[in-house]
């Protein structure tokens, strides 16, 4: 056998990977031995009810929280202790659709879209103003709505002035929390539509959170399950509604009846 056909090229190791992550605050387990990989270009749905430790996950990835113990990797690239200009180097991989959009309300919506190129790139106000009104553009905003205030703006603009900036630094992964929460149904769908198109242009890695069976449909290739800190499933998002697996049967069809126990504080 040649020597180039005996050599086999390394795979790509997966964009994110988490073993064994735990976090707890005080007495409070949240993370309980979390066991997570996403692949390159993937787009996962992590669903779950709340205080299950959805965005404590997210927010350990971004280094935000450090979790207590574990292993995160990006790229292949240990994260959990890295120094501070290391950290920063790495949140530039990231961009972030925040729950409720999280737009500044005395910038205007052009500012709230650049906010990451003038602030972290220090980039010019005019060259970050036409990337801002692209991105606009990219979510069906026009140029016009630039100048106006999120204030001004129905809850389904604000969520696409969120998402063109979550893209405006063309980002190679994008968390999406609680993308559709608070919209009614046919803006959520609208909203679903454009996080799968700008994803696909963009050829970026997603982790979504969400609570949204219909949303988890949409923008899903895999989905995973979290439940007392834990990844309980994981499958192809055309498995969701027989996975065979009871946690996630109920909390996909929303019974109340099943292994899921709601604590109702009694009155």
């Amino acid at each position: 056998m040649s020597e180039s056909m005996s050599q086999v090229p390394p795979a790509h190791p997966p964009k994110i990977s988490l073993k064994n992550v735990h976090k707890a605050f005080g007495p409070k387990v949240v993370l309980n031995g979390i066991d997570l990989e996403v692949g390159r270009g993937e787009s996962l749905v992590v669903i779950g009810g709340s205080g299950t430790g959805k965005s404590v996950m997210l927010k350990c990835i971004l280094g935000l929280l450090s979790p207590d113990s574990g292993s995160i990797r990006v790229d292949g690239e240990e994260t959990t202790k890295l120094r501070p200009r290391e950290r920063e180097k790495l949140l530039h991989k990231f961009g972030m659709l925040f729950q409720g959009a999280a737009l500044f309300d005395s910038l205007k919506v052009w500012e709230n879209v650049a906010f990451g190129l003038i602030q972290g790139e220090h980039m010019p106000r005019a060259k970050a103003k036409d990337i801002a009104i692209a991105k606009m553009g990219a979510v069906g905003l026009g140029p016009e709505v630039g100048e106006l205030f999120p204030s001004e703006l129905s809850g389904g603009m604000q969520k696409r002035v969120g998402l063109a900036r979550a893209i405006a630094d063309e980002p190679e992964i994008i968390f999406f929390d609680e993308p559709t929460t608070g919209l009614d149904p046919i803006m959520a769908d609208v909203i679903n539509e454009l996080i799968v198109k700008c994803v696909k242009d963009l050829g970026a890695t997603a982790v979504t959170i969400t609570h949204d069976m219909a949303s988890a449909r949409k923008i899903a290739d895999r989905v995973a399950m979290i439940y007392q800190g834990r990844i309980i499933w994981t499958g192809h998002a055309n498995d969701i509604d027989h996975s065979g697996n009871p946690y996630v049967d109920q909390f996909v069809h929303g019974r109340g009846e099943g292994p899921i126990k709601m604590q109702v504080r009694a009155l």
